[in-house]
């Protein structure tokens, strides 16, 4: 049975000393107060490069002193109430709990009708860390914490480290600082000189990695796929993995050849037709937007075979697909890996325990139905993320069945706001 589940994010804003403050404390301001910050991919965390930091805040308080809080009702109001009273007093709690551990706490006034509803007034909260923030506050709460430009490395290590990757935000008008930025977080949705909320179906595919998500997203060309016993094999179709990111697999290949795996080889060699990794497109969308998608590698991928050869395909469809391969030690198909090249073998890991692994994310099991139900209770009682399964019988193998790549890849979505950034500023002033 397919799940496809979008889950909680504790998403992040990263602004250098490089942005606009302006547009800056705008686009926080709708992607933390928006809703009432009760939207899964609200802004929780704003990280400000010091430098910029104490101008930045004063402008964001002096503009959250302006909003107008009451009745959705009226036009004029921009934050409602949240949804229950048990959120009300959950989010509340937090507040006080942060406000008790000595963090700097600005709130906004309620005004007058706001007596008889559960209204949270908007709260920022001052942290030093990312890990401040143990869970995600569901409101209009943003935690602020200061960063030190050589310290941008280290902050997205840790905004990763959550555990979360839902929506991520940048503002910055260094294209150096884009790449290297965008390159290695690991959110499904990352948004560039705009605001972190609002994605477009068929322009933002939506959706989250690790506990934010299983995918497939929303809105993108593989979910309505995940829906059909047997997906179609032209959703990427247009797609096509660069030749680079396909280099360790296609070494693969020529050592099963080379190794007399003749089956193995051709199976494999199929992996690398159909494999997308690394490939990515521009989406249609408005002017003065770009708007990407691409596909990357999951993670960390469990191979449970039946028999050698089962074990040497499990490893093709890992490798076609960019993923770590987890062979558990006491494995004995395992032996069929003896002799991997070195280039090859940096793929695979040997692990006493293949479910306590943090790289897990997916599980390739060849089995029948008891073996492939016994596992599927073991993946489904982990803690953290929720991990795919993917099952092919002997029997099924014989006959053609095969596995998934799709499941195996991750989708990722870049949004940016190209009238934002360095030579197009002046577009900003149009109109």
């Amino acid at each position: 049975m397919p799940l496809i589940a979008e889950t909680a994010g504790q998403n992040a804003l990263v602004a250098d000393s490089s942005a606009l403050a302006e547009q800056v404390v705008a686009d926080v301001l709708a992607s933390a107060f928006d809703s009432a910050g009760q939207r899964c991919s609200a802004l929780r965390i704003l990280c400000l490069q010091e430098d910029v930091a104490d101008r930045t805040l004063a402008m964001l308080r002096g503009a959250m002193a302006e909003l107008a809080i009451g009745n959705p009702g009226d036009l004029a109001t921009d934050i409602g109430p949240v949804i229950t009273a048990e959120a009300r007093d959950g989010i509340e709690a937090h507040v006080a709990a942060m406000r008790e551990r000595g963090h700097a706490v600005t709130r906004v006034p309620l005004g007058t009708g706001t007596e008889h509803g559960t209204f949270v007034p908007p709260t920022l909260i001052e942290i030093a860390r990312i890990a401040d923030v143990e869970h995600e506050v569901f409101g209009p709460v943003l935690h602020v914490l200061r960063f030190p430009r050589a310290g941008l490395d280290r902050l997205i290590g840790e905004i990763d480290a959550t555990g979360y990757g839902l929506t991520f935000g940048l503002h910055t008008r260094i294209d150096e600082t884009v790449t290297r930025v965008v390159g290695r977080i690991g959110a499904g949705n990352v948004y560039v000189n705009r605001n972190v909320i609002g994605a477009v179906v068929g322009v933002q595919p939506f959706g989250g990695s690790g506990l934010s998500g299983t995918g497939p997203k929303a809105g993108g060309p593989l979910y309505l796929g995940r829906l059909l016993g047997l997906p179609p094999q032209t959703a990427l179709r247009g797609l096509e993995a660069p030749p680079p990111a396909l280099a360790t697999a296609r070494a693969y290949v020529a050592w099963l050849q080379e190794t007399g795996h003749e089956e193995e080889a051709e199976r494999c060699l199929g992996y690398l037709s159909r494999s997308c990794l690394g490939a990515s497109v521009e989406l249609a969308g408005p002017v003065g937007e770009r708007n990407t998608y691409g596909l990357r590698a999951r993670g960390g991928v469990a191979l449970l075979a039946a028999d050698a050869s089962g074990l040497l395909v499990q490893l093709g469809a890992v490798l076609a697909t960019g993923n770590v391969a987890l062979v558990a030690r006491d494995d004995p198909a395992g032996s069929a890996l003896h002799g991997l090249p070195a280039a090859i073998a940096t793929s695979v890991a040997i692990v006493a325990d293949w479910r306590q692994d943090a790289r897990l994310r997916a599980v390739l099991v060849e089995g029948d139905g008891p073996e492939v139900l016994r596992v599927s209770r073991e993946v489904a009682a982990l803690a953290g993320p929720i991990v795919s399964v993917q099952a092919v019988g002997p029997e099924e193998r014989r006959h053609g069945a095969d596995y998934d790549l799709q499941r195996l890849l991750e989708e990722w979505s870049v949004s940016t706001n190209t009238a934002a950034a360095g030579g197009n500023a002046s577009l900003m002033s149009i109109g």
